[in-house]
């Protein structure tokens, strides 16, 4: 059977990992199609490569005879326009973070999917797919710990941006521990409250920074995440879950650290933080091209999810201005048929 003939939109330095990752690491597909608004970087980047093509118009990229699927790393204001086309021509979708940039775009594009009664769009929510947070999901679902209680998490980046306002430490930090706590939890979130301390006097002028994040879940869990993007330090994601029986904690560079009665604990040596989430890209790529192939087009999170991530940083950003916590609020996922 040939390769699967890909179209990458927007090669960016996600976009250009994700080529580079399919050409080198991922079997059963090729890079076929780049696409970015700066022409020449697609060129270039399709030079680069056999029986590659660079085309100027994403919706032509998408709609081109030679492209089976399409991964998108454009800018989230082009998602919505995007995937619907990727609905329209039925080609399977893998979207980077945010599904769109709101909520009403979010749900319309769930809506539209479900309508056409077929499954194609994913959503790159990568922790997922890494192996800590893989193995955390696998030791709560065994039930050895009982029933998880509280989350503590810690989302660390040593600089941003200068683009990056307060608003995006929601919408592009928090969001992954958004997913992380109903990936691990299985439920929705129900509500969210954002609190600022005292700003990093190192963080740019206006930039709330750190924020803590109080999340409650829909069976009354609680998920607090200390959010900090200009530590000046290092890349630390750090997520401990404490449960009935004792608690586990990834992100400390050894692996997956369980503790239990009476006083043991162990964990494994893991790569160093700047090969952090490698591996989980490589994984995710990899099980959407066997998924696509195979005909299941989605093999991860999918639209609901990038809909209910939406919702619940929407609800962030009205905490993050008011202070106050705020409600999330969600259609009932039964109201849409094969959501």
């Amino acid at each position: 059977m040939s390769d699967l003939r890909i179209a990458v939109l927007g090669v960016g330095m996600m976009g250009a990992d994700h080529v580079a990752r399919i050409q080198s690491r991922i079997s059963g597909a090729r890079v076929a199609v780049v696409n970015d608004y700066v022409t020449e970087k697609a060129e270039e980047i399709a030079a680069g490569i056999d029986g590659c093509r660079a085309i100027a118009d994403p919706l032509d990229a998408i709609a081109d005879p030679d492209v089976d699927a399409v991964v998108l790393a454009t800018p989230g204001p082009t998602h919505e326009k995007q995937l619907l086309a990727c609905l329209e021509h039925g080609k399977p979708v893998l979207c980077e973070k945010p599904l769109t940039t709101d909520v009403e775009t979010a749900l319309g594009v769930v809506t539209r999917e479900a309508e056409l009664g077929r499954r194609l769009i994913q959503v790159g929510f990568m922790r997922r797919f890494d192996h800590e947070y893989a193995g955390l999901k696998t030791l709560l679902d065994s039930g050895d710990l009982g029933r998880a209680l509280v989350l503590h998490c810690a989302h660390r980046n040593p600089a941003v941006p200068p683009s990056f306002d307060s608003a995006m430490i929601v919408r592009d930090s928090l969001v992954h521990e958004v997913d992380v706590t109903r990936f691990l939890f299985d439920e929705e979130i129900a509500s969210i409250q954002i609190v600022t301390p005292s700003a990093n006097p190192a963080a740019p002028q206006g930039l709330a920074d750190p924020q803590i994040a109080i999340l409650r879940t829909a069976s009354g869990r609680h998920v607090d995440v200390e959010l900090f993007v200009t530590t000046g330090v290092a890349y630390e994601v750090r997520t401990e879950v404490v449960a009935e029986k004792g608690s586990a904690m990834i992100g400390l560079d050894v692996g997956l650290v369980r503790k239990t009665a009476p006083g043991s604990w162990g964990g494994a040596i893991t790569p160093s933080f700047k090969e952090r989430f490698g591996q989980a890209y490589d994984t995710e790529i990899q099980r959407w091209v066997d998924a696509v192939v195979a005909g299941v087009n989605v093999d991860g999170p999918g639209a609901w999810d990038g809909y209910a991530a939406a919702a619940v940083c929407e609800a962030g950003v009205e905490s993050l201005n008011t202070g106050l916590p705020v409600d999330v609020t969600m259609v009932d996922r039964a109201s849409i048929k094969g959501a």
